[in-house]
């Protein structure tokens, strides 16, 4: 998928968490292993979104996109985050996938909170 097309999915899932009430802090976030699409804010807790888009499930969901060697590089893209803005430090902090399928203007949104841990 083009950059692009990946900036039309991300302005998507963004309007989508800014409608349920979180706050975007900031988009593409990129350090040397991994990019962080959208970080925000819900309530205190820190939310790295990853936003992930499959026109069908045909070779694997968008959601399943999200492997293991994906969750390592977005881990260390947030370490990367707090360590650069240490008011953040003491915050919860969680993985989000949005996942999003169908039809390109009007896809379907499957928000997946806590979509996995760090240990």
């Amino acid at each position: 998928m083009s950059r692009k097309q990946g900036q039309h999915y991300e302005d998507i899932a963004a309007e989508y968490l800014v409608k349920q009430g979180l706050k975007l802090l900031t988009r593409n976030y990129q350090v040397y292993r991994g990019e962080l699409d959208l970080v925000l804010l819900d309530k205190k807790i820190l939310v790295f979104a990853e936003v992930k888009y499959r026109k069908n499930s045909r070779f694997g969901s968008a959601a399943e996109m999200v492997n293991w060697k994906k969750q390592q590089h977005l881990a260390f893209a947030a370490n990367t985050f707090l360590k650069m803005h240490p008011a953040y430090l003491n915050n919860t902090c969680r993985f989000d996938v949005l996942a999003m399928s169908g039809n390109r203007e009007d896809p379907k949104i499957d928000w997946i909170k806590n979509a996995f841990l760090i240990t």
